[in-house]
């Protein structure tokens, strides 16, 4: 991690070639906490200076006291590196030391952390911002989404590891085994962000005809999912108590030599697996619906649940007299 990065040896430097820092307060300065360093003279630490932009990592209020001094030159120690990693240490200086930084400071921090260093797991920013995990997981759903597509996260000790499954995570690599079948374990887990292990209890748990998602990872709603108890239940009919996902019924339908081997079944099968794939999307697509354009576009969706409504009652009837349409 970065706070491990090497500093230069203090050394005494010009107020004037200084910048203002680069800083994780939003207020900027504080006035009363500048007055009070300038009345307890110059004995204090020297502050940390980006050598490429020779800003202020860690010390403006030690450097406006010092200029309210009417010093010229202060004490400096600097880091040689790039501007985020830059930022990242000025966010751990003032939370181990100095004035705190309120949790607006530290909530902003997280969120310039998590786009600068998009495969830092919660736990990792969440330390370095002096905030917690769960805090971290808010700030990332609401400007990353959920769950980050990254295949690796880093912890906070410093170690590549595949972040947590998620059933987000699991429902993904189903339609990706639905749509590639022949893809490796290796591919899927890499496109879906989880872990190989992971992709693979998927597949079987698809080959069984079960639901990607785990019961556990289910909401409280969905838990009826799980078939009752009954006494020696034979596999057949376990199967069929348990209601099926979107994602296992298209995997189901994927193998069906019917529609696998004809071009008409394989359009069928595009069709669904398009809507099926854009419904997961809609948390961000409702985002891009401009208010004034709002009516429109949900009239235009509960015209399309009409058509999907219609072809569903179209199928069934078929199914029961036996007609096969053109």
């Amino acid at each position: 991690m970065e706070s491990g990065q090497e500093l230069g040896k203090p050394v005494l430097i010009s107020i004037s070639r200084l910048r203002p820092a680069d800083s994780p307060r939003l207020s900027g300065e504080d006035p009363e906490h500048i007055r009070i360093l300038t009345e307890a003279g110059s004995d204090a630490p020297p502050i940390l200076v980006h050598r490429e932009t020779m800003r202020v990592i860690d010390g403006m209020h030690r450097l406006r006291a010092a200029m309210a001094r009417g010093d010229e030159e202060i004490i400096a120690r600097f880091f040689e590196g790039d501007a985020d990693t830059a930022f990242v240490l000025a966010v751990q200086a003032n939370i181990n030391h100095g004035l705190p930084l309120s949790f607006a400071d530290r909530a902003a921090a997280a969120r310039r952390i998590m786009i600068s260093h998009p495969n830092w797991s919660d736990r990792a920013i969440a330390k370095t911002a002096g905030i917690s995990p769960k805090s971290v997981s808010k700030v990332r759903a609401r400007v990353l989404g959920e769950p980050s597509q990254v295949v690796e996260r880093v912890g906070a000790d410093g170690r590549e590891r595949p972040p947590n499954s998620s059933p987000e995570g699991r429902l993904r690599a189903a339609e990706l085994l639905a749509k590639s079948p022949d893809a490796s374990l290796r591919e899927i887990a890499k496109a879906a962000a989880i872990s190989v292990s992971t992709v693979n209890d998927v597949r079987k748990r698809l080959d069984r005809g079960e639901d990607p998602v785990l019961p556990s990872q289910r909401g409280a709603g969905e838990r009826t999912r799980s078939a009752p108890a009954m006494p020696n239940p034979c596999r057949a009919k376990r199967l069929e108590a348990l209601p099926k996902s979107g994602v296992t019924m298209l995997h189901e339908l994927k193998r069906d030599p019917s529609l696998r081997f004809s071009e008409p079944g394989r359009h069928l099968l595009r069709t669904l697996h398009e809507t099926f794939a854009s419904a997961t999307k809609w948390p961000e697509l409702i985002g891009t619906v401009p208010d004034h354009q709002a009516h429109v576009v949900a009239e235009l969706a509960e015209h399309f649940a009409d058509q999907w409504r219609e072809f569903a009652d179209r199928i069934r009837s078929n199914a029961s007299s036996g007609v096969q349409e053109d």
